[in-house]
């Protein structure tokens, strides 16, 4: 057995773990997520990719390892604007706090399984045709200075096309139904709660298209893109407990994620002529987010 198989072997079992443990032990009951066990499980998603990422050093080197490290930080970076999304959905709907941890987790579970498509086909577009890696990189440098010009969005969930689809051929119930996403009155119908699942899943779509040319500009390798990514979005959840009631103390964080996705987009136009270190780029990604975050305590939004 290979050093690399073992490690998909590894990552597997964690994954499915973690998950098992998540919902079918510690959240089996709704409850309301607060701070200090949302920093906890942050914590433990944070040391188990380490650890991950030591092991990776051990057998695949550390080469492998850094740019494991690289990808994690990116994704964990970019998430930070998932989490703005997440809490503007839930407040769109009024999703009872004790319930936003399941929604999540379901549509985290299912954004494990999608990525995996947008990553294959990522690698393999870039592998058969070398001329996508500029139009990855000229589509990062354009977000990012669409995220840097962008000012306070606000969220129509009613113009998505998936939920439009959704409610042409199938009745929703007026109120939520606990935390069921279906409820049996002579026949299924769905919950507010499933309108608002189908809702966070359609925007994590439109994050993978964002994140993984990202990631992609740090290495074509399918086992780190996909370890790096997968570990990075299982954490989102207690991150999002964790930062939802402080996260818009750091209003200067989206010039920063701005400037990493024209970074790293820069850096897919420019790799046939310059090979920019990881070392580097991890570097630049860590000074940047520290920036901003230092920045945003030192100047606080006026009221």
């Amino acid at each position: 057995m290979s050093s690399q198989t073992l490690l998909w072997i590894v990552f597997g079992v964690l994954v499915v773990v973690m998950l098992a443990l998540d919902l079918g032990v510690f959240h089996r009951k709704a409850h309301v997520v607060r701070l200090r066990e949302a920093l906890v499980w942050s914590g433990i998603w944070v040391a188990l990719s380490l650890l991950f990422d030591l092991g990776i050093y051990y057998h695949l080197g550390s080469e492998k390892a850094l740019l494991f490290l690289t990808s994690y930080v990116v994704e964990k970076s970019l998430s930070v604007d998932n989490i703005f999304v997440f809490l503007l959905i839930f407040s769109y709907f009024s999703v009872p706090a004790k319930h936003q941890h399941r929604v999540l987790y379901w549509g985290i579970l299912a954004a494990v399984l999608m990525r995996a498509v947008f990553i294959g086909a990522g690698v393999t577009l870039i592998q058969k045709f070398e001329w996508i890696v500029y139009v990855f990189g000229a589509f990062l440098v354009y977000t990012g200075i669409k995220i840097a010009i962008r000012k306070d969005e606000e969220i129509y969930p009613e113009k998505n096309p998936v939920l439009r689809l959704f409610r042409r051929f199938f009745s929703v119930t007026d109120r939520y139904e606990g935390s069921r996403f279906f409820v049996n009155r002579d026949g299924w119908i769905a919950t507010p709660l499933f309108i608002v699942l189908l809702v966070v899943e359609t925007s994590d779509v439109i994050f993978a298209v964002d994140s993984i040319p990202a990631v992609l500009a740090i290495t074509q390798d399918p086992f780190i893109v996909y370890t790096s990514n997968i570990l990075a979005i299982l954490g989102l959840r207690a991150l999002y407990f964790a930062m939802a009631g402080i996260m818009r103390l750091f209003h200067y964080l989206h010039y920063g994620l701005a400037l990493i996705l024209v970074f790293v987009g820069m850096k897919m136009l420019i790799s046939h002529i310059y090979h920019v270190p990881t070392w580097m780029a991890l570097g630049f990604i860590s000074v940047t987010l520290s920036t901003c975050v230092v920045a945003s305590l030192v100047h606080p939004k006026k009221a």
